[in-house]
Parts: C-alpha cells; sequence; structure tokens
C-alpha cells in the first residue's frame, strides 16, 4: 500500500446538477435518431466553425436548431483541409456538446475529515485559488518553475498567460511523443519542417511511399482524400507495415516488414538508388551536399544485407525502389505523424529526408511544395517578462537540436534531483490527458506528486484530472469563439470558430480563463482587448477582412505572396542549412556529436512467449479523448487485440476471447482486451488501437472498456537528438486468467 500527499479523486458525484441532455431528438447511448420526436417545421441557422476533435481542423458549419440546440457540424466546401467533406469524428464532434458525463462547474481539492475531496467554487473562488498558488511559487522558485502542457486552440490564449507569468515552458506532447524526430531530421537534411498539415502534394504524386504512417485510419482528412484522388490518377501505393493496414490494402506493394528494420530497409532502397544510378542526378549535383560521402557510406546496406534483417525479398527492395524512381520527381516518402519507435527515430527520418532529396522531390510538384500562411499580427501588448532559466537548464548539453519544449522532458524534470537547481512546481494542462499520453505511466504519477500546483482544464473528466488541485470545465468548441485558424497550405486560408450556441452548464472557453486569470494576477495588460471578438476583428482587418466577412464566409482564401509554390526549372535556391545545400551529409548532427548520415543498429527482440506490442490509430477516435463521445462511442466502443492465426493456436485463443496483456516489465493490464485473430498481422507481434482502458468512473461509456496501449509501455528509448520517446520497444504476453491485483492508493 503507498500513500501520497495527492489522491486520486474520482469526480463521479461532483456537479451532477443539470445534467439533464439538450436535444431530445438523438438517442446519444445508442446513436440513433427517433424519428417521431424530429419538429415538422424544422427552423435553423448555421455559423461557422473548425473541428477540435483532431489536430487537423477542418472547417465547417454548424446547424442549430430554433431552440440553440446543436443538430450537425458539416464540412465547408472551401476549406483546403476538408473540401466540404468530415470524417466520422467531425461529424461525430457534436456528441462532445451533448456528453451527459461533461464537467460542468469549477472543482477544487480540499482534505474534509482526513480525506481528499473535491469541492463546487466559484469561477473567483477558482481564480482566487489559482493566483495565490501562482504567486507563492513565483516567490520561492521562480516563475519558470511552472509549466504549460496543451493539444489544441486555447494553448494559444494560456500560453499568453504563462509568458505574461514569466515562463515560456509551453509544450505540447505532439513533440516528444509524436512528430519530433521527423521534424528536426527534416530541418537538418532541407533546413526547413514539414510541418501541419504536412507539406506533402499528395493529390499530384505518382508514387506514394507510406512507412508506418498509417492514412485512412489516422483520418488526416485533406491527405486521405488526396489519396484517393491519386490512386484514381493512377499513382503507384507502397506501403510498409507488418500490419495489414487500411492503406497495404489500396496498395500496389506491401510490404510486411519485421518490426524495428525499417532504418534497414531505407538504407537499402537508398544504395539500389545510388548504384542503379536512379537518383535525379541534375537536382543532386545543384542542391545536395555529401553525395559522395553517402554513396559510400551506403554500400554496406545491400538488399541482400537487408533481407536477413527485415524479411523483405532483395527482389521487392529492388522492385519497389524501381517503382519510386519511375515517379522521380513526383514522388513522395511519406514523413509519417506519430514517428518516436525506437529511440533511433530522428536518424531513421534522416534517411527518409534523404532519399526524398535523392530522388529530386522536395520542391516539386508531387513531392512536396512549399506552403504559404497569412502574416496575422498580434494584438498589441507589453513586452513579456524574459525567463532567467528554461527547461533546457534541467538538460545540460542535451537535445540541443529540439526546438520546442519537450513534454515528457518537463515531467521528468518535475522529480527533485540533486543535479537541478529547481524542480517543476506547477502544472497547467490544458486539453490533454497526461496519464495516457505520456510514457511510463509511473514516472508522471510520481511528478505530479511533487507539485504544489496542478491546474486541469479540459472539456471531459479524464484520469488526469482525478489529480488536479483545481479542475476547470472547458466548454466545447462549438461554444465558443477562439483564435484564427491559419495553418500552411498551397494557398493560404483563414477560418473561423464561433459560437455555434451558448456554452453549457458553468463552462467557459480558454480565452475568457486565461484573459480573467491574468486579470486576477494584475497581468490584465497583455489582454488588453474587452473581449475576443474585439481582438479578432482587429486582427482580421489588419489582413484586409474583419469579423463581420469571416461569420459569413467562415473561410477565407488570400492571395500568395510570391509565386513559389514549387521549384522553378534550374532556379538557385539557397537551403537554410550551414551549407545552403540540402545535407545528405549533415554538418549540424556532426557538430552535435551525432553520426552526420544514418547507420542501422538492431534492437532488442522480443522473450520466447511474448509479442511486439504495436498500437494506432482508428478513424473514429483522437487519442484517448474521443473514447467516451456517444457517437463515436457507438461506432467503436473498445479496442481489440491483433494476433495471428499461428500464435491463436499455440495459445488456444479464439475469437472475442478476453485476455489481459502483461508486459516485459511484468505490468499488467488493468483490463481485459478481447481478441481477434486475424492475418494482417505479423506472428511476431500485436497490435492494439491507442486510447482505451480508461480507468475514470465518470466516463460511463468509456470507463473499462478495452485495455490501455500507454499503461503497457514501461521500456521508453529515448531519441539522443532531440528527446523523442521511443515507444515500439515494449513486449507483451497473454493471461487467460484474470489476475490478482493489490489495490495501490495514489
Amino acid at each position: 500500500m503507498r500513500t501520497s500527499r495527492r489522491n486520486f479523486i474520482k469526480i463521479s458525484s461532483i456537479g451532477v446538477g443539470g445534467a439533464a441532455v439538450a436535444g431530445a431528438a438523438v438517442n446519444w447511448t445508442s446513436g440513433q435518431i427517433i424519428n417521431e420526436v424530429i419538429p415538422k417545421s424544422f427552423q435553423y441557422k448555421k455559423t461557422s466553425t473548425y473541428c477540435e476533435v483532431c489536430f487537423w481542423k477542418c472547417a465547417g458549419w454548424v446547424t442549430t436548431n430554433e431552440n440553440g440546440e446543436v443538430w450537425k457540424v458539416e464540412g465547408h466546401q472551401d476549406d483546403p483541409h476538408c473540401h466540404g467533406r468530415l470524417c466520422p469524428r467531425g461529424t461525430g464532434g457534436v456528441g462532445m456538446y451533448y456528453d451527459e458525463d461533461r464537467l460542468k462547474t469549477p472543482l477544487i481539492r480540499r482534505t474534509k475529515n482526513g480525506k481528499q475531496v473535491y469541492e463546487e467554487a466559484s469561477w473567483e473562488d477558482a481564480f482566487a485559488y489559482i493566483a495565490n498558488k501562482l504567486e507563492l511559487i513565483k516567490e520561492k522558485y521562480g516563475p519558470e518553475c511552472v509549466a504549460l502542457f496543451t493539444h489544441g486552440s486555447g494553448g494559444k490564449f494560456l500560453g499568453q498567460f504563462l509568458k505574461a507569468y514569466g515562463s515560456n515552458n509551453i509544450t505540447a506532447p505532439s513533440f516528444a511523443q509524436c512528430r519530433g524526430p521527423r521534424e528536426v531530421a527534416f530541418l537538418s537534411t532541407f533546413g526547413e519542417l514539414v510541418l501541419s498539415p504536412e507539406r506533402t502534394d499528395i493529390r499530384d504524386t505518382k508514387c506514394l511511399v507510406l512507412i508506418g504512417s498509417h492514412i485512412g485510419e489516422n483520418m488526416h482528412n485533406g491527405q486521405v482524400q488526396e489519396m484517393s484522388q491519386a490512386i484514381d490518377n493512377g499513382a503507384t501505393i507502397i506501403t510498409v507495415d507488418p500490419r495489414f493496414s487500411t492503406a497495404a490494402s489500396k496498395s500496389k506493394h506491401w510490404l510486411p516488414i519485421k518490426p524495428a528494420t525499417d532504418l534497414a530497409l531505407l538504407l537499402a532502397w537508398i544504395n539500389v538508388i545510388i548504384n542503379e544510378g536512379w537518383f535525379d542526378k541534375e537536382y543532386v549535383e545543384k542542391y545536395c551536399f555529401g553525395f559522395e560521402e553517402l554513396k559510400a557510406h551506403v554500400q554496406q546496406y545491400t538488399p541482400e544485407w537487408a533481407y536477413g534483417i527485415t524479411t523483405i525479398e532483395p527482389q521487392v527492395i529492388r522492385d519497389t525502389a524501381k517503382e519510386m524512381a519511375k515517379a522521380s520527381p513526383a514522388v513522395i516518402i511519406h514523413p509519417g505523424r506519430h514517428v518516436t519507435w525506437y529511440g533511433d527515430d530522428t536518424q531513421r527520418l534522416r534517411a527518409v529526408a534523404i532519399l526524398n532529396a535523392l530522388l529530386g522531390s522536395w520542391g516539386r510538384r508531387g513531392g512536396f511544395y512549399n506552403p504559404e500562411k497569412v502574416s496575422l499580427p498580434e494584438f498589441p501588448h507589453p513586452p513579456f517578462p524574459k525567463p532567467e532559466k528554461t527547461w533546457k537548464d534541467s538538460f545540460p548539453d542535451q537535445f540541443n537540436l529540439a526546438y520546442e519544449v519537450l513534454s515528457s522532458g518537463i515531467c521528468e524534470a518535475s522529480i527533485p534531483s540533486p543535479e537541478r537547481d529547481c524542480s517543476f512546481k506547477g502544472w497547467i494542462v490544458n486539453g490533454t490527458n497526461l496519464i495516457q499520453t505520456l510514457p511510463n505511466q509511473q514516472q508522471t504519477l510520481d511528478a505530479i506528486q511533487n507539485l504544489e500546483l496542478l491546474v486541469v482544464i479540459d472539456t471531459m473528466p479524464m484520469e488526469i484530472t482525478g489529480y488536479a488541485d483545481v479542475v476547470l470545465p472547458e466548454c466545447t468548441y462549438l461554444e465558443r469563439y477562439d483564435a484564427i485558424r491559419n495553418s500552411p497550405h498551397r494557398e493560404p486560408y483563414l477560418a473561423l470558430r464561433m459560437p455555434a450556441t451558448q456554452p453549457k452548464y458553468n463552462s467557459k472557453p480558454d480565452w475568457w480563463i486565461a484573459k480573467k486569470l491574468a486579470e486576477k494576477m494584475g497581468l490584465g495588460a497583455y489582454f488588453g482587448w474587452k473581449n475576443i471578438e474585439e481582438m479578432l476583428d482587429w486582427q482580421l482587418k489588419k489582413v484586409g477582412s474583419s469579423l463581420k466577412e469571416m461569420q459569413k464566409l467562415g473561410v477565407k482564401k488570400m492571395n500568395r505572396e510570391y509565386d513559389d509554390l514549387y521549384f522553378a526549372k534550374g532556379e538557385e535556391i539557397e537551403f537554410n542549412t550551414n551549407t545552403g545545400k540540402i545535407e545528405l551529409f549533415s554538418t549540424e548532427l556532426q557538430a552535435e556529436g551525432f553520426d552526420p548520415m544514418p547507420k542501422y543498429t538492431p534492437h532488442p527482440e522480443p522473450q520466447e512467449g511474448f509479442y511486439r506490442l504495436n498500437y494506432g490509430r482508428a478513424p473514429m477516435h483522437t487519442f484517448s479523448r474521443t473514447s467516451n463521445n456517444p457517437n463515436l462511442h457507438a461506432l467503436m466502443p473498445e479496442n481489440a487485440l491483433w494476433v495471428n492465426p499461428k500464435v491463436a493456436r499455440q495459445w488456444g485463443l479464439k475469437n472475442g476471447q478476453e485476455i489481459w496483456l502483461k508486459n516485459q516489465d511484468g505490468k499488467v493490464s488493468d483490463f481485459p482486451i478481447k481478441v481477434r485473430i486475424t492475418e494482417r498481422i505479423r506472428w511476431d507481434s500485436v497490435y492494439m488501437v491507442h486510447g482505451f482502458g480508461h480507468k475514470e468512473q465518470r466516463l460511463s461509456r468509456a470507463n473499462g472498456k478495452g485495455a490501455s496501449d500507454t499503461q503497457m509501455i514501461t521500456n521508453v528509448m529515448m531519441d539522443p537528438i532531440m528527446g523523442g520517446t521511443g515507444m515500439r520497444g515494449n513486449f507483451v504476453t497473454f493471461l487467460i486468467e484474470k489476475p490478482e491485483k493489490e489495490e495501490v492508493t495514489l
């Protein structure tokens, strides 16, 4: 039995007043429309929005009925993110608004009769509590010992508050846990980032290579639609995956690679393309640095060598390399999104970048285009105070190439250590369930125990809310204004999110929370606008529009400043690298003491009776944040474990059988998961969809459904270049009988 300063508190009995669900025309348990209660004379209005269910942020229109209740969300025809068509998550976003499990009012942790409980509080009392704690931390440790974790639009306003307070430690888990290695790899190669949405010209490509990139299941809307266009136009799809994914089913070539050997395949492809002379000679000579060094380096990485490692036959390696070369320069070796796998991820993505460079796809039609976004000015405010230290002070001489704050680094640096002058003492967590997001859950829990303030701002009572000192109920994206969506694309577009209806319960938008908290702490000058409408209108008028116009249009296309979507033939280009060239040999990595060209190193193998744990996405869910959404839960209420028939026979497993998982470190899943026997997974691996196995009982649909892959990820393989958390070095075995577990109080 372990006791802690900060116990997990169930929110099951808090804030239940007013829980009746509006919009009786829909049965949210089954997701079915009850036709007999739809009014015969249906009056409605439409308002502009962009989706918050995933980072793609598709623009759309929200339809509300005559009572102001949200009826449906549909895509905006003029938006390049969606072209008028939303994915299942986008249309199912209505469920966020109607979910009766939503957080409803501010909560403050109190101790009563020796027991920690949550008490309902007013917003004023909640702000007073937070402001007092933040002032104490600032006085005792310095403002830099407070960090913001955020995933979503609210991070802009809360980040502005934190910078006004005196800290720049603002982190999104998507960097260290997802996309960071690809960005650092491409930056060190081309001097530019891949960005989000990715700058991939899929609609015009002739060959698309997906190596661990699950387009169609992660539902990156624009890419899914462009991939469909490319297939209709005759493009070749090559999918490398130990699992027969949705993308693999659309492919000319499926390479069921042995997990953890992707870099060997990439190096073999580079070997073939160079030795066969299939690279873009003019492009490489004009734009690339280090070709001769690369050529010598990859001679050892032959297809025959790779066959013994990857299990991909040499002729298949040569044939697929030839497919890429035939399509050059209209070819994309996709950089992926979630790329934190084995700890050498930056080097693996360097190989992806090098392969694209050899084929001449960077800056070329059908490869990677040059995106543009609107230069949207900030509303005037005083200069932010300059922090005296940053998160990097906790990691001297490490992760110098990480240009964003590492969420896992903040977590580690919140645990006191003799080597650190100051550990983090306060977290503000917005829209990200760190218990399910960060690997090595025990480290996250240990970090939380050492905090003097934990504020959680969310729409739902996720696991992280049970550890908070203060819980603030955020209203959904359907009920609020937000920052203008200004994402990079082929042409610059602006999109407006505005409230379709009033916030339910006592929930508030992030801009209001940040502004009011700033005013409480004497920092109101940093939010000099009286309301967000004034701020948005000021910004839009600076770029030739207005809030009134955007309320009507929803999406507005702006003109590109330069006609440079692709490189012009023979154009002189200076790349933002040390040499001014595309660096096949990376001088930046060499200067930091890392290999300037990728090298293959083998990774640990599972012991007998264990299988590599692979995890991924489903088109109807986003991480763990949507598993309780009534609409999306109806589509996929729980995950299943994909098991190869050969393995199932060895274990005597049946389809639909419930089993428990145990990993290499003895960690056992809290909940069982049902077996799905399928030839679509290699015998040495298993696969499950991420985001299930919730322990928070307030999530009435998601609680106890499926198993949590995050719980099984106790071995984290750190990328030494940028600090990414490699999570695919974990192995599981099966427990047929329900395991006995000790109760642990956290």
